[in-house]
């Protein structure tokens, strides 16, 4: 297989992965736009976490919030809690790793807040700890996984909500996570906003 092709299966396989979320997803899509909406009108915020390139996730919905997304409208309350490398790498050298969103939550998460969750695996020790302590809060915790949502799916409460996406490439779901951003974002703006 020469490298163009390597390209073409990469885009088919994104596109195939998109198609099959479009078809299950859009109501679990909906009703977490609607839970974060609730919030924010309810003077409440989201707060949210990942690792890696979820990480990266967290922070690009966080900026189309306090920023803007399509649209001039007022700033909303989203905080990524993976951004402040000094309490990061404070609470992972003088706690534990597992600790570094948890520690966060406690201080800065109140009851009716979100915990919008961006993971691959489901499985990553700090955002279990970071699931947990939202919870303890009476926060609503949002799970976007893929793969068999692994140890977070399995710990959620029925109030909780995940939206997994169907597939077991960390590529691929994580390219999937990006459009349920975007579509979050929209809704919540067409929510609050209007057309």
């Amino acid at each position: 297989m020469n490298l163009q092709d390597r390209i073409i299966n990469h885009f088919s396989d994104s596109i195939q992965t998109k198609q099959d979320a479009m078809n299950n997803l859009c109501e679990l899509i909906e009703f977490a736009s609607q839970k974060i909406v609730e919030a924010l009108v309810d003077d409440k915020k989201v707060l949210c976490c990942g690792n890696g390139g979820s990480a990266g996730d967290a922070q690009h919905f966080s900026s189309e919030m306090l920023n803007r997304f399509e649209r001039e409208r007022p700033a909303l309350p989203a905080i990524a809690l993976t951004t402040d490398s000094s309490t990061l790498t404070s609470i992972a050298n003088d706690y534990h790793f597992d600790e570094v969103f948890a520690k966060q939550i406690r201080a800065l998460g109140q009851a009716g807040d979100v915990l919008l969750i961006y993971t691959s695996s489901g499985n990553s020790g700090n955002l279990l700890r970071a699931a947990k302590v939202a919870q303890d809060k009476d926060m609503t915790v949002i799970a976007l996984t893929g793969k068999d949502g692994g140890g977070l799916a399995q710990n959620l409460k029925e109030s909780d909500i995940e939206i997994r996406v169907p597939s077991t490439s960390t590529a691929r779901v994580q390219e999937v996570h990006l459009l349920i951003t975007h579509c979050l974002c929209d809704l919540i703006d067409q929510q609050l906003f209007g057309g």
